[in-house]
C-alpha cells in the first residue's frame, strides 16, 4: 500500500472508530460507590468537606459554618496508553491487529476511573482523607469525640452472632454517625461492597433467607452487593452510603480519556523510527468523600 495523507488518515480514522466503540461498549463500576467532582486545574481543594452542614431552627441570628483547619487537596495527574503502528505494516496492509489494540486501548480507557476509585479503596486503610486520618481509621476527630469507621472483623454469614459483629457492627457504626453537635447524620448502608473471594458470603447475607447455619436471616435485603475485581485484598469489605449528594468515593477528571494520534508523514517519528502512533490521553485523580459514609474492614480477625 502506497503511503499518503489520504491512506494514513483513512487508517486512523478507523482505527479511532475502533476505539470509540470499545469505549462505548465496556463496563464500568466506579459510579456506584463514587460522585464525579470536575477539575479545571492541576487541583482541587475539599476543605469544605470538615463541614456536615444542615437545617436548624433560626433563633437570633444565623449560624454560619466556617471551613475548619483541615487541608485536603487532590491532584491531578496524566495518564496514557500510547500504540505504535509500523509504517512497513501499512505498506504491506497488515493492519488487522491494530484495530484489536485500538478496541483494547478503548476498553482500557472506559476502565480508567475504576482503576482510580477503587485503587482509593484498596489504600484506604493508609491513605489519608480530608482530617488527616486514614480514610478507614479508628480516631476520627468529630467535635472532642474520636469516632472510628474501621473494622478489623472477616465478613460472616456463618450464624446469626457472626454476622452481628460483622455486617451488623458496621451497620451500627454507620447509623450512629453524628456531627459535631450531636446530631444524627441520617447514615443509611445501601452498598456492601466486596472482592471476589467475598461475594458468596455477601450474598448469603444480602439475599439469602437463612444464613449457613439455618437460622434467619435479619439482614436480608439491608443492602446491595457490589462485587469489584478491581478489589486487591481477599478479606477486605466495605460497607457504604451511596445515597447521599456526594457518594464517600470520588472520581475527579480533568481531561476524560480522548483518542489522540501522531499520523504527519513527515513527522520526526517516522523518519527516525518508521513508525506512527496513536493511543488514549486523560488527566485525573481520585480520592475520599465524607469518612461518614463508608465502613471498612480489613478482614483480618475472625
Amino acid at each position: 500500500m502506497k503511503i499518503n495523507g489520504a491512506v494514513i488518515s483513512a487508517i486512523f480514522l478507523n482505527l479511532s472508530k475502533a476505539f470509540t466503540s470499545a469505549f462505548t461498549a465496556a463496563p464500568s463500576q466506579w459510579q456506584d460507590i463514587a460522585s464525579e467532582v470536575p477539575s479545571s486545574g492541576k487541583y482541587n481543594d475539599y476543605a469544605w468537606l470538615s463541614s456536615f452542614p444542615g437545617m436548624k431552627e433560626w433563633v437570633g441570628k444565623k449560624q454560619v459554618k466556617k471551613l475548619s483547619e483541615y487541608t485536603y487537596i487532590i491532584v491531578n495527574k496524566p495518564y496514557e496508553a500510547t500504540i505504535a503502528v509500523k509504517r512497513d505494516d501499512i505498506e504491506d496492509d497488515q493492519l488487522g491487529i491494530y484495530a484489536t489494540q485500538a478496541q483494547g486501548a478503548g476498553h482500557s480507557a472506559k476502565q480508567w476511573p475504576d482503576e482510580l476509585v477503587f485503587g482509593a479503596v484498596n489504600t484506604g486503610f493508609v491513605s489519608k482523607c480530608y482530617d488527616g486520618k486514614a480514610y478507614f481509621a479508628t480516631n476520627h476527630p468529630v467535635g472532642k469525640a474520636s469516632v472510628s469507621n474501621k473494622g478489623t472483623k472477616k465478613l460472616s454469614a456463618a450464624s446469626q452472632a457472626a454476622a452481628l459483629v460483622s455486617y451488623g457492627a458496621a451497620r451500627t457504626a454507620l447509623m450512629s454517625m453524628k456531627d459535631e453537635d450531636g446530631r444524627p447524620l441520617n447514615v443509611i448502608p445501601n452498598v456492601l461492597l466486596v472482592p471476589p473471594a467475598l461475594e458468596a458470603i455477601a450474598n448469603t447475607l444480602i439475599n439469602a433467607d437463612r444464613l449457613e447455619d439455618g437460622a434467619a436471616n435479619l439482614y436480608k435485603g439491608t443492602a446491595k452487593v457490589v462485587l469489584a475485581p478491581w478489589l486487591t485484598s481477599a478479606d477486605a469489605w466495605f460497607l457504604l452510603d451511596t445515597t447521599k449528594p456526594l457518594k464517600p468515593f470520588i472520581y475527579q477528571p480533568r481531561k476524560k480519556p480522548v483518542f489522540v494520534q501522531q499520523t504527519t508523514v513527515e513527522s520526526d517519528a517516522v523518519f527516525m523510527e518508521g513508525e506512527f502512533k496513536f493511543g488514549a490521553e486523560a488527566r485525573g485523580a481520585a480520592g475520599y468523600g465524607h469518612w461518614q459514609l463508608a465502613f471498612g474492614s480489613d478482614g483480618t480477625v475472625a
